[in-house]
């Protein structure tokens, strides 16, 4: 019989509506069932992709008498992380302290006011049957203990959560420390950063590529360029559809943990197209090319706007549809099993489970004959069709702002600079379901699913990166639409997320109100929400020419330069906008009749400094400040090129604006 779980919206809140457990959505009915109760709320915590999510789910959560014991002792709350974000970065922070670690699943039992009192992530079924009944006892008999112990926590995470403290103001040394550190913690081995569990860098390594076009640091570049090679011939990397896993589980990238995450794939994208932007290496634009195709094939709702995540598993196991032995690639391809085989380092012993193999790219294909090379595709075309007959994992459809934003970004990016048709539509496309779904009575929603919006309250990372979205829109566009969409944004966050003090919360000030209120500076797997709306805020500022815009920019990156400078790794998208900032950054209009403005326009895009803003179109577009009293400079085509509200005389030729955007 179904619970209370089968009218939610979450595809993650649905796998778990036939479980025995009478659960609860976030709610505070669900809290005011527990005081009713006098019981303890016992808060779950998860996603839909999570293999360990699914784990105690089938151990724990789905046994008739572990689900009585939750039943009889507490209010069950099951709450899916992707959806009510601040929910989670509230008892993830208490988890943390508490632990010292965190990770999901997230267990947290609390008192009847959400105070946390007990965390923890995943227990097997027998250690997760003690602890309900010591919970249990302990809330019936030591009621002031546990009390105590509720509110010691919510003091010690408000305290981690205060804002106001130092300031660092982005500098040429502050940037310069945090590549050197970033730099210091290099594998040089295997690519990217420290050891297993491996996760794609991909905000440092942004970082990175903007740093190395400022300062011309080839260390810098080669970091990223070993780490995108390493990456992208591994296991982590799809080697017949294309798209990353969320990470590896050891250190060579060779056999990931096999869920698909959006946000992943969106900044992977922006990094491997501005290498090949920057490089010419085909490696580089191939992964691009095919990750751009990954997101919109296989993620691509019917209703519109991206899903959030692919499953790790697929029938209940974890990589049965990408794992393979040498036999079956015999099967599949006859005698060309054996090359295969050696291409793909598929052995006898094995590098997964049983004897299989997580594909991997032995050999360095884009540089081989042409003859090889079609080969190595049809190899491929085949390995997908008989792939394609095995379980498939489970989609988690859901629509999340904030990632769809990041996806938006960087297809946008992926259209301009390499011209592919379908990434630039897709891009306009799924930034009109934000702005006619998603933007509600002027206020974001986080969250649709099948067409229909959901009721959580966007936080600060989604209008960050909408409003990024809107304005990578304005310039492949070139309509004021966007650039206006942008703005509404980034006003209301400016209205109901400042602190006051420079920097932002996570939550708005008319948000529901938890037991603190987050404010996380960093950045962890997605741009944290305060470098999200810094990002936008500096290319709204340079599109529009409205500077207190940028002054917001640079008092909350200011907030942040402590953790840019000291703990880089925490800080990739916060040290990328500031390469922007630093870097001016340079506004670039294309004064130009429909269809000319072609060599310029390439030349820009080519050579364009970090965070570079871009605009083409005829003179004086309304909506288009960039556009205002431009002219044609002797009728022909005109390049105008500005750094910090200051402009530099216009140029018709694109050698002449290669040197001003070199100068």
């Amino acid at each position: 019989m179904a619970n209370r779980l089968a009218g939610a919206t979450s595809p993650y809140l649905l796998q778990h509506a036939d479980n025995p457990v009478d659960w609860w959505e976030w709610s505070p009915e669900a809290f005011a069932e527990a005081k009713r109760r006098d019981v303890p709320v016992l808060i779950s915590v998860g996603y839909a992709a999570c293999h360990w999510c699914h784990v105690m789910a089938h151990e724990s959560f789905e046994d008739e008498q572990v689900a009585r014991l939750m039943n009889d002792g507490f209010v069950a709350i099951k709450v899916d992380r992707e959806e009510r974000p601040d929910v989670d970065a509230v008892y993830m922070t208490a988890t943390q302290a508490m632990t010292g670690q965190g990770g999901w699943p997230m267990t947290v039992f609390a008192t009847p006011g959400g105070d946390p009192f007990f965390c923890g992530t995943y227990f097997p079924k027998a250690n997760f049957a003690r602890l309900l009944d010591s919970v249990s006892t302990a809330w019936r008999d030591q009621r002031e203990q546990v009390l105590q112990q509720g509110a010691s926590v919510v003091e010690a995470i408000g305290g981690a959560q205060l804002v106001g403290g130092p300031k660092a103001p982005i500098s040429a040394e502050l940037l310069a420390a945090a590549a050197n550190g970033l730099l210091k913690e290099q594998d040089t081995t295997n690519g990217g950063f420290g050891g297993a569990p491996k996760f794609p860098p991909h905000m440092s390594l942004l970082f990175l590529l903007r740093h190395y076009q400022r300062t011309g640091s080839e260390e810098a570049l080669e970091a990223v360029r070993f780490a995108a090679e390493r990456m992208g011939r591994g296991g982590i990397y799809d080697q017949l559809a294309g798209g990353f896993a969320r990470y590896a589980v050891d250190a060579t990238w060779t056999v990931p943990h096999f869920e698909k995450m959006l946000y992943d794939n969106a900044l992977l994208l922006r990094v491997y197209t501005q290498l090949a932007r920057l490089t010419g290496d085909p490696f580089a634009r191939r992964v691009a090319d095919e990750t751009a195709e990954f997101l919109l094939r296989d993620l691509g709702t019917p209703a519109g706007g991206l899903a959030s995540a692919l499953d790790a598993d697929a029938a209940g196991v974890e990589g049965l549809t990408y794992a393979w032995k040498p036999e079956q690639l015999t099967e599949v391809l006859g005698d060309d099993g054996p090359w295969a085989a050696d291409l793909f380092n598929v052995t006898a012993q094995g590098t997964f489970e049983h004897g299989s193999s997580v594909l991997a790219l032995a050999r360095d294909i884009d540089a081989a004959e042409p003859a090889l090379v079609e080969r190595w595709r049809d190899v491929r075309e085949r390995l997908l069709a008989a792939r394609a007959a095995r379980p498939q994992p489970a989609r988690d459809d859901k629509v999340v702002a904030s990632w769809n934003g990041l996806a938006v970004t960087a297809l946008a990016e992926h259209g301009i600079l390499t011209g592919a048709e379908s990434s630039r539509v897709a891009a306009v496309e799924i930034a009109t379901v934000l702005a006619e779904r998603h933007v509600v009575d002027g206020r974001l929603r986080r969250v649709s699913r099948d067409g229909v919006v959901g009721e959580p309250a966007g936080v600060l990372d989604d209008y960050g990166c909408v409003a990024e979205a809107f304005l990578a829109v304005h310039q492949l566009t070139t309509d004021g639409v966007w650039l206006d969409r942008a703005r509404e944004l980034l006003d209301v966050a400016l209205a109901h997320f400042g602190t006051g003090e420079g920097g932002f919360y996570d939550t708005a000030d008319d948000a529901e109100r938890l037991v603190t209120r987050p404010a996380d500076p960093t950045d962890n797997a997605t741009p944290s929400g305060l470098s999200a709306v810094c990002a936008a805020l500096v290319a709204y500022a340079a599109l529009s020419g409205e500077p207190s815009y940028r002054e917001a920019a640079d008092a909350a990156l200011a907030t942040a330069g402590p953790v840019i400078g000291g703990h880089p790794r925490f800080a990739g998208y916060s040290a990328t906008v500031a390469e922007a900032a630093l870097t001016g950054p340079y506004e670039v209009t294309i004064a130009a009749p429909a269809g000319q403005e072609g060599p310029l326009l390439a030349a820009a895009h080519r050579h364009a400094p970090p965070g570079t803003v871009i605009v083409a179109g005829e003179p004086d577009r309304p909506g288009v400040p960039l556009l205002a009293d431009r002219p044609l400079q002797s009728g022909v085509p005109t390049a105008y090129v500005c750094r910090g509200f200051v402009c530099d005389r216009p140029v018709t030729s694109p050698d002449d604006l290669v040197a001003r955007l070199s100068g």
